[in-house]
């Protein structure tokens, strides 16, 4: 779902935690992050958001987001996106990047970037935008920024802000709280925490909420860097 709209594809988004522990390369839950995928290398990822009722209760699932991101040169990442089964027929793929500066001393981390760029007007098309700042205190890092997409697809209160804290609470485990604003289809607040099995294998389990009043979903994350 992977864990939650503009034309501009060529920038993306990655997140990668250099413990190991860490979300999505183009998200931390729900949100962009402010890290770059490592210039030669690959991530790969696996999405999925469902609810815990059935359909006869008003529950249901996204697509599982399959994902593949590459490090392209140094502070910019591409990639691509498979979503599957999708509720029309058509191309299924969507494309990101994202360009990015690590933290400087004093100076925040900078990331800006775009996602879900899809080929279908109207349906895949979301067209997300987006600009974010973090920066690394003792209790964790704090992110904020702002993204826009695509009213025609995301809704009409297409806009919103990016706040975030995550933490590598040990070597293997880390935590983050996520929330995006606007009651679009991507206003969320998502809390969970991820589990590294190897330092190139993660995975997320996280609880979100929706701003415009979607039914909770819980999310699983399968991270691997390759």
């Amino acid at each position: 779902m992977k864990k939650p709209v503009v034309c501009l594809f060529g920038l993306l988004v990655s997140v990668i935690a250099a413990s190991g522990a860490g979300a999505t390369p183009s998200t931390q839950i729900w949100n962009p992050s402010a890290d770059i995928q490592v210039q030669g290398t690959w991530h790969l990822g696996i999405d999925d958001y469902f609810t815990v009722e059935d359909r006869t209760s008003g529950g249901y699932n996204y697509p599982t987001d399959l994902g593949l991101t590459y490090g392209l040169l140094p502070g910019l990442e591409v990639g691509i996106d498979e979503l599957s089964p999708q509720a029309v027929p058509g191309s299924q793929l969507v494309f990101n990047a994202k360009y990015g500066m690590a933290e400087n001393g004093p100076l925040p981390a900078l990331a800006v970037g775009g996602y879900g760029f899809g080929l279908l007007k109207g349906q895949t098309d979301q067209n997300i935008v987006y600009g974010v700042a973090a920066k690394t205190f003792a209790l964790g890092r704090l992110s904020a920024g702002y993204f826009q997409g695509n009213s025609g697809t995301i809704g009409g209160d297409n806009g919103g802000v990016i706040l975030t804290w995550d933490k590598a609470l040990t070597d293997k485990i880390w935590a983050c709280v996520d929330y995006a604003g606007g009651n679009s289809a991507l206003g969320a607040l998502f809390g969970g925490f991820s589990y590294a099995f190897a330092p190139n294998t993660s995975v997320v389990l996280a609880y979100g909420k929706y701003n415009n009043g979607a039914k909770p979903t819980i999310t699983t994350q399968l991270d691997i860097n390759l």
